[in-house]
């Protein structure tokens, strides 16, 4: 079974785009927000982040359970402006999803419009696009706490 889903997030910064774009391209900066779930662990986090670039984060719940693991490849870095990169996501072995991300960094008097836009395909049994969705949403607002130091 596949279920094939899109959503797209639309969310404003008291920022500029180019502080917003560095905020995904720096590793030390991307790595103090990515992870969605506050109180898992994370691991392992490794960016190369242009154009033919990779990325990869382990994260493990805290009350135990399989690492969720995130493995990226960038295929379009224009900095300031846009991001568009395909991911996996694992279950310990298991591929849950793959997916097309796109990101767009628009000023906006004095602040920066992020458009977070992501076409998923979600294999076998998992078809929680709404979970996928609510984390992608905890991200983006760790980033704002992020911006804000």
């Amino acid at each position: 079974m596949i279920h094939h889903s899109t959503f797209t997030i639309e969310r404003t910064y008291a920022t500029t785009p180019a502080r917003a774009f560095a905020a995904w391209a720096d590793p030390a900066a991307k790595a103090s927000w990515f992870a969605c779930h506050d109180d898992w662990r994370s691991e392992g986090h490794e960016l190369d982040f242009r154009a033919g670039g990779s990325e990869r984060l382990d994260t493990y719940p805290s009350g135990g359970g399989p690492v969720h693991a995130y493995r990226a490849h960038y295929y379009d870095v224009v900095p300031g402006e846009r991001i568009v990169y395909a991911y996996e996501m694992y279950l310990g072995e298991t591929r849950i999803s793959v997916s097309l991300a796109t990101v767009l960094f628009e000023e906006r008097a004095g602040k920066t419009l992020l458009t977070f836009t992501e076409q998923v395909t979600l294999l076998d049994e998992f078809d929680d696009v709404a979970g996928r969705e609510e984390g992608t949403r905890a991200g983006l607002e760790n980033l704002a706490r992020e911006l804000e130091r």
